[in-house]
């Protein structure tokens, strides 16, 4: 890696890394990237943003300081019942129907409202169409322990008496946190290291990375004293169509070596479909594999949940739609007008259909998406070691 003095910016430059049904050609990046001097190429002045640039890879993703002021967010914040923790905002993997592009929108608008980014800036931060710089503009809490302690101290005086359940804490809710720039930040790792310090919390932990495999020691270690899954996620084991809908995520089958990898060291990890997209993974014979997969790898569970379609996701995920299965673009705009979500009557079908997968292949059966955070083991909800 060679380092570059920019003048008050410190930029690295690193290398980047980078069935059942017909699907349509897949546009592969297999192409080798041109090593070559831009000898001729018109290099614009730099002038510094007020946000510092960490790194940056030879296909453009930059990876941006971020200084939170609270990186664990409460269930009273989000709506949601579980507390989130996301240590990036934007993801290389840059999965067409990822509904974490409103945090990166979001995140963008407030930087753009405080002076750090302008005019100018804001439009290169956001993208043409307010999506596309989700994969290209990473941005990166690299000094969130110091939050992190703040916001534990305020986790623990919220969860009461101790025998009251621990809410969980959710790790990659917004964005993958084992995505490629952890491979230097190591903030999730720093996350988990924090956090097996502490007894009787409730982790789950989503990601598509085999980099989880890496941090298997303190994954046991934190399921010693706490309540943890890991979700290993996977649409399809169909690589073709992988490339069609997220086309820079690893592959099925790296996945799926990561998840045994786990199991065998004993974590409680499993399978996590999340989306299924409707006409497209819905079939009996894509899902049929995603469980065979699954059980053959030693996962403990199978969880599935259809697209929900936000605003956020409709600008990128629809033009990939219309231009790959263009014969299905006209019946999700009917089936998702007005709604985020699936039609009632086609939600129960699938939870019915994925009831009857999870039976036959010895799976413990579950509600979808809504109890996959359940606490299974007797709380303690205490800090040890400070």
């Amino acid at each position: 890696m060679r380092a570059v003095r920019v003048g008050e910016v410190r930029v690295n430059r690193a290398g980047g890394r980078s069935g059942g049904m017909a699907v349509g050609e897949g546009k592969t990046n297999s192409a080798k990237r041109s090593q070559q001097l831009q000898l001729l190429s018109a290099v614009p002045p730099y002038r510094p943003t007020a946000l510092p640039i960490l790194d940056e890879r030879l296909r453009g993703t930059k990876f941006v300081s971020l200084e939170p002021n609270s990186v664990l967010n409460s269930p009273q914040q989000t709506g949601v019942d579980f507390w989130s923790l996301n240590p990036y905002i934007g993801c290389e993997f840059g999965c067409t129907y990822c509904y974490a592009r409103y945090a990166h929108r979001y995140t963008v608008e407030r930087a753009h409202d405080a002076g750090k980014l302008t005019d100018e800036e804001f439009l290169e931060f956001r993208g043409p169409h307010g999506w596309e710089a989700f994969e290209r503009r990473v941005f990166v809490k690299d000094t969130l322990f110091g939050a992190l302690e703040r916001d534990l101290r305020r986790y623990f005086r919220s969860t009461g008496p101790t025998t009251r359940p621990a809410a969980p804490i959710v790790i990659g809710t917004a964005t993958d946190p084992y995505q490629p720039a952890e491979r230097r930040f190591r903030l999730t790792r720093g996350i988990l290291e924090r956090l097996a310090r502490c007894e009787g919390l409730n982790i789950g932990i989503i990601t598509k990375s085999p980099l989880i495999a890496r941090d298997t020691d303190v994954l046991r270690r934190l399921q010693h004293r706490s309540d943890l899954e890991v979700h290993i996620s996977l649409t399809t084991v169909d690589v073709a169509l992988i490339r069609q809908v997220e086309a820079r995520s690893p592959m099925p089958v790296v996945r799926l070596r990561a998840l045994r990898r786990l199991a065998d060291a004993g974590v409680r990890v499993g399978l996590i479909v999340a989306p299924v997209l409707p006409g497209i993974t819905d079939d009996i014979p894509h899902l049929e594999a995603l469980f065979q997969a699954a059980r053959e790898a030693g996962a403990k569970f199978v969880h599935a949940g259809p697209l929900r379609l936000y605003p956020a996701v409709r600008d990128r995920f629809l033009p990939m739609l219309e231009e790959r299965f263009p014969h299905l673009a006209a019946r999700y705009r009917r089936a998702y007008e007005g709604r985020s979500g699936v039609p009632r009557d086609y939600a129960r079908a699938l939870a019915a259909r994925i009831k009857q997968l999870q039976a036959r292949f010895g799976f413990p059966l579950n509600e979808g998406m809504v109890d996959r955070y359940g606490q299974r083991l007797a709380p303690a909800q205490q800090e040890l070691g400070l």
